[in-house]
């Protein structure tokens, strides 16, 4: 199963999205590896905000990680982290995994 994940750097007050397999291997690369992403690794700490199930194709993660990366926007990022914004379009295939700050 592929995962999109957005990431929050309360430090530096940015976000971060990329798709994964391993959300909880990724964080944790993301905040300790020391030669992992030179962009992640100026921001630490980092934690997950919202986090989503994509599909078992990893073709299909990477053009809706590109959809949300291309919309350059912050208020469209927060929609998302919102638990409460209904997902449309090319999103509402996306399942929003609960409890996964644990």
């Amino acid at each position: 199963m592929y995962y999109i994940y957005i990431l929050f750097s309360e430090t530096a007050d940015k976000f971060y999205i990329e798709y994964t397999q391993s959300p909880k291997e990724r964080l944790l690369k993301h905040n300790e590896q020391g030669d992992f992403n030179t962009f992640t690794r100026k921001f630490r700490p980092w934690k997950i905000v919202a986090l989503f199930e994509v599909s078992d194709d990893k073709t299909l993660a990477i053009k809706i990680e590109r959809f949300i990366k291309k919309q350059k926007s912050r208020k469209f990022i927060e929609m998302l982290c919102d638990e409460n914004s209904q997902l449309t379009g090319i999103l509402a295939q996306l399942v929003r995994v609960p409890n996964f700050r644990d």
